[in-house]
Protein backbone atom coordinates (compact mmCIF):
# COMPACT_ATOMS: atom_id res chain seq x y z
CA UNK A 1 0.00 0.00 0.00
CA UNK A 2 3.13 2.76 0.16
CA UNK A 3 4.06 1.85 -3.72
CA UNK A 4 4.43 5.41 -4.95
CA UNK A 5 1.72 6.70 -7.60
CA UNK A 6 4.37 6.43 -10.26
CA UNK A 7 4.61 2.68 -9.96
CA UNK A 8 0.72 2.44 -10.24
CA UNK A 9 -1.85 1.33 -12.89
CA UNK A 10 -3.95 4.53 -13.19
CA UNK A 11 -7.32 3.56 -13.81
CA UNK A 12 -9.99 6.26 -14.41
CA UNK A 13 -13.76 5.69 -14.19
CA UNK A 14 -15.86 7.55 -16.94
CA UNK A 15 -18.88 8.16 -17.47
CA UNK A 16 -22.65 10.36 -17.46
CA UNK A 17 -23.52 10.81 -14.06
CA UNK A 18 -25.41 8.45 -12.18
CA UNK A 19 -24.57 5.42 -13.79
CA UNK A 20 -23.04 3.83 -10.85
CA UNK A 21 -19.70 4.90 -11.33
CA UNK A 22 -19.28 4.83 -7.78
CA UNK A 23 -20.61 1.65 -7.02
CA UNK A 24 -18.69 0.16 -9.31
CA UNK A 25 -15.26 1.35 -7.97
CA UNK A 26 -16.71 0.13 -4.22
CA UNK A 27 -17.47 -3.08 -5.61
CA UNK A 28 -14.23 -3.78 -6.87
CA UNK A 29 -12.37 -2.22 -3.58
CA UNK A 30 -15.00 -3.89 -1.73
CA UNK A 31 -15.19 -0.65 0.59
CA UNK A 32 -17.52 2.50 0.88
CA UNK A 33 -14.56 4.35 -1.12
CA UNK A 34 -17.08 6.56 -2.97
CA UNK A 35 -20.24 8.29 -1.78
CA UNK A 36 -23.54 6.50 -3.60
CA UNK A 37 -26.49 8.28 -3.76
CA UNK A 38 -29.25 8.19 -6.65
CA UNK A 39 -28.76 12.38 -6.92
CA UNK A 40 -26.88 13.14 -10.16
CA UNK A 41 -23.65 15.08 -9.52
CA UNK A 42 -22.57 13.21 -5.86
CA UNK A 43 -18.79 12.89 -7.13
CA UNK A 44 -17.82 16.61 -7.27
CA UNK A 45 -13.83 16.01 -7.85
CA UNK A 46 -12.07 12.89 -9.00
CA UNK A 47 -11.36 10.48 -6.38
CA UNK A 48 -8.76 8.67 -5.98
CA UNK A 49 -8.15 5.05 -4.35
CA UNK A 50 -5.13 2.94 -4.23
CA UNK A 51 -5.22 -0.81 -3.79
CA UNK A 52 -3.66 -4.33 -4.93
CA UNK A 53 -5.73 -6.49 -7.60
CA UNK A 54 -5.12 -9.50 -7.76
CA UNK A 55 -2.82 -10.62 -10.96
CA UNK A 56 -2.20 -6.87 -11.51
CA UNK A 57 -0.29 -5.47 -8.46
CA UNK A 58 -0.60 -1.60 -7.33
CA UNK A 59 -3.36 0.29 -9.03
CA UNK A 60 -4.68 3.48 -8.52
CA UNK A 61 -8.45 3.97 -9.72
CA UNK A 62 -9.95 7.31 -10.52
CA UNK A 63 -13.15 7.75 -9.55
CA UNK A 64 -14.23 11.32 -11.92
CA UNK A 65 -17.74 13.01 -11.70
CA UNK A 66 -20.46 12.99 -14.62
CA UNK A 67 -18.61 13.62 -17.94
CA UNK A 68 -21.82 15.58 -19.05
CA UNK A 69 -22.06 17.96 -15.77
CA UNK A 70 -24.30 20.76 -16.12
CA UNK A 71 -24.12 24.32 -15.26
CA UNK A 72 -20.91 26.89 -14.18
CA UNK A 73 -19.45 24.66 -11.54
CA UNK A 74 -20.25 20.83 -13.91
CA UNK A 75 -18.05 22.87 -16.48
CA UNK A 76 -15.70 22.79 -13.81
CA UNK A 77 -15.85 19.24 -12.96
CA UNK A 78 -15.77 18.64 -16.45
CA UNK A 79 -12.29 19.88 -17.02
CA UNK A 80 -11.10 18.25 -13.70
CA UNK A 81 -12.48 15.14 -15.58
CA UNK A 82 -10.49 15.54 -18.75
CA UNK A 83 -7.29 15.96 -16.83
CA UNK A 84 -7.66 12.16 -15.67
CA UNK A 85 -8.06 11.40 -18.93
CA UNK A 86 -4.46 13.11 -19.82
CA UNK A 87 -2.93 10.30 -16.88
CA UNK A 88 -4.97 7.32 -17.31
CA UNK A 89 -3.12 4.13 -17.82
CA UNK A 90 -6.45 1.95 -18.67
CA UNK A 91 -10.26 3.60 -18.29
CA UNK A 92 -13.08 2.17 -17.56
CA UNK A 93 -16.66 3.50 -19.61
CA UNK A 94 -19.08 2.73 -17.37
CA UNK A 95 -22.94 3.28 -19.06
CA UNK A 96 -26.24 1.80 -18.12
CA UNK A 97 -26.70 -1.31 -20.21
CA UNK A 98 -29.62 -0.40 -22.54
CA UNK A 99 -28.35 3.57 -22.68
CA UNK A 100 -25.60 3.86 -25.16
CA UNK A 101 -25.83 6.95 -26.65
CA UNK A 102 -24.02 9.72 -29.20
CA UNK A 103 -22.24 10.85 -25.67
CA UNK A 104 -20.46 7.36 -25.00
CA UNK A 105 -19.40 7.31 -28.51
CA UNK A 106 -17.55 11.03 -28.23
CA UNK A 107 -16.11 9.71 -24.92
CA UNK A 108 -14.87 6.57 -26.17
CA UNK A 109 -13.57 8.85 -29.53
CA UNK A 110 -11.72 10.87 -26.82
CA UNK A 111 -9.90 7.93 -24.92
CA UNK A 112 -9.01 6.42 -28.69
CA UNK A 113 -7.65 9.90 -29.32
CA UNK A 114 -5.50 9.67 -26.54
CA UNK A 115 -4.62 5.61 -26.99
CA UNK A 116 -5.93 4.54 -23.88
CA UNK A 117 -7.34 0.97 -23.70
CA UNK A 118 -10.56 0.88 -22.53
CA UNK A 119 -13.31 -1.65 -20.92
CA UNK A 120 -16.66 -0.58 -21.35
CA UNK A 121 -18.98 -2.02 -18.64
CA UNK A 122 -22.61 -2.40 -19.60
CA UNK A 123 -23.67 -1.63 -15.68
CA UNK A 124 -27.41 -2.36 -14.26
CA UNK A 125 -27.17 -5.36 -16.14
CA UNK A 126 -30.19 -6.55 -13.38
CA UNK A 127 -32.53 -4.37 -15.13
CA UNK A 128 -31.57 -4.84 -18.74
CA UNK A 129 -28.93 -6.08 -21.56
CA UNK A 130 -26.73 -4.47 -23.78
CA UNK A 131 -27.93 -4.85 -27.41
CA UNK A 132 -26.02 -7.83 -29.31
CA UNK A 133 -25.20 -6.04 -32.00
CA UNK A 134 -23.76 -3.24 -30.01
CA UNK A 135 -21.51 -5.43 -27.92
CA UNK A 136 -19.98 -7.63 -30.98
CA UNK A 137 -19.19 -3.80 -32.76
CA UNK A 138 -17.38 -2.47 -29.59
CA UNK A 139 -15.74 -5.65 -29.28
CA UNK A 140 -14.24 -5.41 -32.60
CA UNK A 141 -12.45 -1.64 -31.95
CA UNK A 142 -8.80 -1.39 -31.22
CA UNK A 143 -7.80 -1.27 -27.36
CA UNK A 144 -11.75 -2.19 -26.41
CA UNK A 145 -13.41 -4.21 -24.84
CA UNK A 146 -16.66 -4.92 -22.63
CA UNK A 147 -18.02 -6.89 -20.09
CA UNK A 148 -21.97 -6.86 -18.49
CA UNK A 149 -21.90 -6.02 -15.04
CA UNK A 150 -24.38 -5.03 -11.79
CA UNK A 151 -22.94 -3.56 -8.94
CA UNK A 152 -25.91 -4.48 -7.10
CA UNK A 153 -25.74 -8.37 -8.00
CA UNK A 154 -22.22 -8.31 -8.39
CA UNK A 155 -22.57 -10.09 -12.10
CA UNK A 156 -19.64 -9.69 -14.24
CA UNK A 157 -16.99 -8.97 -11.45
CA UNK A 158 -14.69 -11.72 -12.43
CA UNK A 159 -14.83 -10.98 -16.19
CA UNK A 160 -14.32 -7.04 -15.19
CA UNK A 161 -10.93 -8.27 -13.53
CA UNK A 162 -10.17 -10.34 -16.13
CA UNK A 163 -10.62 -7.84 -18.77
CA UNK A 164 -8.56 -5.39 -16.87
CA UNK A 165 -5.49 -8.16 -16.40
CA UNK A 166 -6.09 -8.53 -20.46
CA UNK A 167 -5.72 -4.58 -21.38
CA UNK A 168 -2.95 -3.49 -19.57
CA UNK A 169 -0.65 -1.92 -21.92
CA UNK A 170 2.21 -3.59 -22.52
CA UNK A 171 4.82 -0.74 -21.00
CA UNK A 172 3.39 -0.88 -17.46
CA UNK A 173 3.97 -4.92 -17.62
CA UNK A 174 7.78 -4.67 -19.17
CA UNK A 175 8.41 -1.23 -17.23
CA UNK A 176 11.77 0.08 -18.34
CA UNK A 177 15.02 0.20 -15.66
CA UNK A 178 16.23 3.82 -14.41
CA UNK A 179 19.61 2.98 -14.45
CA UNK A 180 19.92 -0.84 -13.87
CA UNK A 181 20.60 -1.18 -17.99
CA UNK A 182 23.34 1.33 -17.72
CA UNK A 183 25.41 -0.69 -15.33
CA UNK A 184 26.52 -3.83 -16.36
CA UNK A 185 26.27 -7.02 -13.72
CA UNK A 186 28.93 -6.96 -11.53
CA UNK A 187 29.98 -3.15 -11.62
CA UNK A 188 29.31 -0.63 -9.25
CA UNK A 189 27.08 2.89 -9.52
CA UNK A 190 27.97 5.91 -7.72
CA UNK A 191 24.81 8.09 -6.71
CA UNK A 192 25.48 11.88 -5.30
CA UNK A 193 22.78 13.13 -3.12
CA UNK A 194 23.39 16.48 -1.55
CA UNK A 195 21.50 16.72 1.61
CA UNK A 196 20.02 20.02 1.73
CA UNK A 197 16.32 21.42 2.90
CA UNK A 198 14.27 19.32 0.15
CA UNK A 199 15.88 16.24 1.57
CA UNK A 200 15.14 16.58 5.34
CA UNK A 201 16.57 14.76 8.20
CA UNK A 202 16.25 10.68 8.10
CA UNK A 203 14.87 11.27 4.08
CA UNK A 204 16.28 11.12 0.98
CA UNK A 205 14.38 12.64 -2.23
CA UNK A 206 12.52 10.30 -4.18
CA UNK A 207 13.53 9.73 -7.88
CA UNK A 208 17.45 8.90 -5.12
CA UNK A 209 15.13 6.23 -3.26
CA UNK A 210 14.10 4.72 -6.68
CA UNK A 211 17.10 4.62 -8.43
CA UNK A 212 18.66 2.66 -5.53
CA UNK A 213 15.90 0.41 -5.88
CA UNK A 214 16.39 -0.48 -9.39
CA UNK A 215 19.77 -1.00 -9.48
CA UNK A 216 19.41 -3.44 -6.09
CA UNK A 217 16.61 -5.16 -8.14
CA UNK A 218 18.73 -5.83 -10.45
CA UNK A 219 21.45 -6.95 -8.26
CA UNK A 220 24.04 -3.93 -8.98
CA UNK A 221 26.25 -2.52 -6.51
CA UNK A 222 25.40 1.15 -5.14
CA UNK A 223 27.75 3.61 -3.43
CA UNK A 224 25.54 6.73 -2.29
CA UNK A 225 28.39 9.90 -1.06
CA UNK A 226 27.58 13.62 -1.03
CA UNK A 227 29.17 15.50 -3.41
CA UNK A 228 31.98 16.65 -1.22
CA UNK A 229 32.30 13.12 -0.30
CA UNK A 230 32.79 12.04 -4.07
CA UNK A 231 36.49 12.23 -4.26
CA UNK A 232 37.40 10.03 -1.57
CA UNK A 233 34.61 7.49 -2.38
CA UNK A 234 35.88 7.04 -6.15
CA UNK A 235 39.35 6.90 -4.52
CA UNK A 236 38.32 4.09 -2.21
CA UNK A 237 37.14 1.51 -5.75
CA UNK A 238 39.49 -1.06 -6.65
CA UNK A 239 37.79 -0.31 -9.93
CA UNK A 240 36.25 2.65 -12.11
CA UNK A 241 32.22 3.25 -11.52
CA UNK A 242 30.49 2.34 -14.70
CA UNK A 243 28.35 5.44 -13.84
CA UNK A 244 28.29 8.47 -11.54
CA UNK A 245 24.58 9.64 -11.39
CA UNK A 246 24.19 13.18 -9.43
CA UNK A 247 21.62 15.53 -8.10
CA UNK A 248 20.96 17.83 -11.03
CA UNK A 249 21.70 21.24 -8.42
CA UNK A 250 25.22 19.43 -8.20
CA UNK A 251 25.60 18.89 -11.72
CA UNK A 252 28.57 21.67 -11.89
CA UNK A 253 30.21 20.63 -9.06
CA UNK A 254 29.83 16.99 -9.53
CA UNK A 255 30.84 17.02 -13.10
CA UNK A 256 34.24 18.95 -12.60
CA UNK A 257 34.74 15.82 -9.80
CA UNK A 258 34.36 13.13 -12.13
CA UNK A 259 37.23 12.00 -14.36
CA UNK A 260 36.34 11.97 -17.83
CA UNK A 261 36.30 8.32 -18.15
CA UNK A 262 33.98 7.60 -16.21
CA UNK A 263 30.32 8.10 -17.52
CA UNK A 264 28.12 10.84 -15.91
CA UNK A 265 24.64 12.19 -15.75
CA UNK A 266 21.58 12.90 -13.33
CA UNK A 267 18.77 11.80 -12.08
CA UNK A 268 16.63 14.11 -13.91
CA UNK A 269 17.46 13.11 -16.89
CA UNK A 270 17.08 9.08 -16.15
CA UNK A 271 13.49 10.54 -15.23
CA UNK A 272 12.82 12.24 -18.53
CA UNK A 273 13.84 8.73 -20.39
CA UNK A 274 11.90 6.97 -17.66
CA UNK A 275 8.84 9.11 -17.18
CA UNK A 276 8.74 11.21 -20.44
CA UNK A 277 10.25 10.98 -24.23
CA UNK A 278 13.98 11.63 -23.98
CA UNK A 279 14.68 12.39 -27.64
CA UNK A 280 12.16 14.74 -27.56
CA UNK A 281 12.57 16.44 -24.21
CA UNK A 282 16.41 16.85 -25.25
CA UNK A 283 15.16 18.59 -28.51
CA UNK A 284 13.27 21.27 -26.16
CA UNK A 285 16.58 21.81 -24.30
CA UNK A 286 18.29 22.75 -27.78
CA UNK A 287 15.46 25.25 -27.80
CA UNK A 288 17.08 27.69 -24.83
CA UNK A 289 19.70 28.82 -27.57
CA UNK A 290 16.71 30.74 -28.74
CA UNK A 291 15.46 32.24 -26.29
CA UNK A 292 15.78 36.00 -25.30
CA UNK A 293 14.86 38.89 -22.93
CA UNK A 294 11.26 39.46 -22.37
CA UNK A 295 10.45 35.49 -23.66
CA UNK A 296 8.00 33.54 -21.46
CA UNK A 297 9.02 30.47 -20.26
CA UNK A 298 6.40 28.05 -18.52
CA UNK A 299 8.05 25.74 -15.40
CA UNK A 300 5.79 23.31 -14.27
CA UNK A 301 6.19 21.46 -11.14
CA UNK A 302 4.25 18.27 -10.41
CA UNK A 303 4.20 18.34 -6.52
CA UNK A 304 2.33 21.03 -4.72
CA UNK A 305 5.03 21.86 -2.06
CA UNK A 306 6.14 24.96 -0.72
CA UNK A 307 9.08 26.59 -2.16
CA UNK A 308 12.03 26.60 0.05
CA UNK A 309 14.84 28.77 -0.18
CA UNK A 310 16.94 28.32 -3.50
CA UNK A 311 14.04 26.37 -4.97
CA UNK A 312 14.98 25.14 -8.06
CA UNK A 313 12.40 25.59 -9.63
CA UNK A 314 11.11 29.32 -8.93
CA UNK A 315 15.00 30.63 -8.42
CA UNK A 316 17.83 28.65 -9.17
CA UNK A 317 16.37 27.66 -12.37
CA UNK A 318 15.59 31.00 -13.65
CA UNK A 319 18.24 32.46 -12.47
CA UNK A 320 20.26 30.63 -14.51
CA UNK A 321 18.28 30.96 -17.88
CA UNK A 322 18.90 35.00 -16.98
CA UNK A 323 22.20 34.61 -17.30
CA UNK A 324 22.68 32.23 -19.76
CA UNK A 325 20.20 34.59 -22.85
CA UNK A 326 21.50 37.96 -20.90
CA UNK A 327 18.43 39.41 -19.69
CA UNK A 328 15.48 39.00 -18.05
CA UNK A 329 13.06 36.00 -18.97
CA UNK A 330 9.11 36.36 -18.71
CA UNK A 331 8.31 33.21 -16.19
CA UNK A 332 5.16 32.14 -15.16
CA UNK A 333 4.55 28.66 -12.95
CA UNK A 334 2.22 26.18 -12.52
CA UNK A 335 2.11 23.27 -9.89
CA UNK A 336 0.19 20.09 -9.58
CA UNK A 337 -2.53 19.11 -12.36
CA UNK A 338 -2.59 22.76 -13.17
CA UNK A 339 -1.58 23.71 -16.82
CA UNK A 340 -2.50 26.28 -19.37
CA UNK A 341 -4.98 25.40 -21.85
CA UNK A 342 -3.06 27.79 -24.34
CA UNK A 343 0.67 27.19 -24.83
CA UNK A 344 1.30 29.56 -27.83
CA UNK A 345 2.80 31.96 -26.13
CA UNK A 346 5.72 30.41 -24.06
CA UNK A 347 8.69 29.95 -25.81
CA UNK A 348 10.09 26.97 -24.21
CA UNK A 349 8.47 24.28 -21.42
CA UNK A 350 10.26 23.22 -18.63
CA UNK A 351 9.04 20.56 -16.24
CA UNK A 352 10.26 18.78 -13.17
CA UNK A 353 11.29 14.82 -13.13
CA UNK A 354 7.38 14.28 -11.80
CA UNK A 355 8.56 11.37 -10.32
CA UNK A 356 5.40 11.02 -8.35
CA UNK A 357 3.41 11.04 -11.70
CA UNK A 358 2.78 8.14 -13.80
CA UNK A 359 4.33 8.43 -17.58
CA UNK A 360 1.26 8.68 -19.39
CA UNK A 361 0.71 11.86 -17.02
CA UNK A 362 4.11 13.33 -18.43
CA UNK A 363 3.49 12.32 -21.89
CA UNK A 364 0.27 13.59 -22.56
CA UNK A 365 1.83 16.93 -21.54
CA UNK A 366 4.55 16.21 -24.01
CA UNK A 367 1.88 15.83 -27.14
CA UNK A 368 0.13 19.19 -26.08
CA UNK A 369 2.96 21.08 -25.79
CA UNK A 370 4.23 19.15 -29.44
CA UNK A 371 0.47 20.27 -30.96
CA UNK A 372 1.21 23.82 -29.74
CA UNK A 373 4.34 23.93 -31.70
CA UNK A 374 6.08 24.74 -27.98
CA UNK A 375 9.56 23.01 -27.08
CA UNK A 376 9.30 21.21 -23.86
CA UNK A 377 12.23 19.81 -21.33
CA UNK A 378 12.70 18.79 -17.67
CA UNK A 379 14.96 20.35 -14.78
CA UNK A 380 17.92 18.38 -15.51
CA UNK A 381 18.43 18.68 -19.06
CA UNK A 382 17.62 22.44 -18.51
CA UNK A 383 20.56 22.75 -15.76
CA UNK A 384 22.94 20.69 -18.38
CA UNK A 385 22.82 22.47 -20.92
CA UNK A 386 22.67 25.67 -19.52
CA UNK A 387 25.88 24.61 -17.55
CA UNK A 388 27.22 23.68 -20.59
CA UNK A 389 27.90 20.10 -19.92
CA UNK A 390 24.70 18.96 -21.98
CA UNK A 391 27.30 16.37 -23.91
CA UNK A 392 28.15 15.09 -20.88
CA UNK A 393 25.01 14.29 -19.29
CA UNK A 394 23.86 12.74 -22.24
CA UNK A 395 26.64 10.37 -23.10
CA UNK A 396 25.00 7.32 -21.56
CA UNK A 397 21.97 7.71 -24.54
CA UNK A 398 23.63 7.41 -27.90
CA UNK A 399 20.51 8.13 -29.72
CA UNK A 400 19.74 11.26 -27.36
CA UNK A 401 23.74 12.64 -27.99
CA UNK A 402 23.02 12.22 -31.57
CA UNK A 403 20.51 14.98 -31.41
CA UNK A 404 22.98 17.08 -29.92
CA UNK A 405 25.60 16.85 -31.53
CA UNK A 406 23.55 17.09 -35.12
CA UNK A 407 22.56 19.95 -33.73
CA UNK A 408 26.24 21.65 -32.93
CA UNK A 409 26.73 20.71 -36.71
CA UNK A 410 24.18 22.31 -37.90
CA UNK A 411 25.16 25.13 -36.30
CA UNK A 412 28.50 25.69 -37.71
CA UNK A 413 26.84 24.78 -41.21
CA UNK A 414 24.73 27.64 -40.79
CA UNK A 415 26.37 30.96 -42.19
Amino acid sequence: MKTPKTFRLHIGIFGRRNVGKSSLLNTLTRQETSIVSPTPGTTTDPVEKPMELPAIGPVLFIDTAGVDDEGALGSLRVVKTRQVIERTDLALLIVEAGEWTNFEDSLLKELSAQDVPTVIVFNKSDLSEPPPALVERLNGETKTTSVIFSAKTGRGVNELLQSLVLCIPDEFINRPSIAADLVPEGRCAVLVTPIDKAAPKGRLILPEVQTIRDLLDASRFVIVCRETELPQALSKLNEKPAIVITDSQAFKTVNELTPPDIPLTGFSVLFARLQGDLYEMTRGALAIDSLKPGDKVLIAEACAHHPINEDIGTVKIPRMLNRYVGGELQFEWTHGRDFPEDLASFKLIIHCGACTWNRRAVLSRILRAKEAGVPITNYGLCIAYSLKIFDRALEPFPLAREIYRNHLLAQQNTP
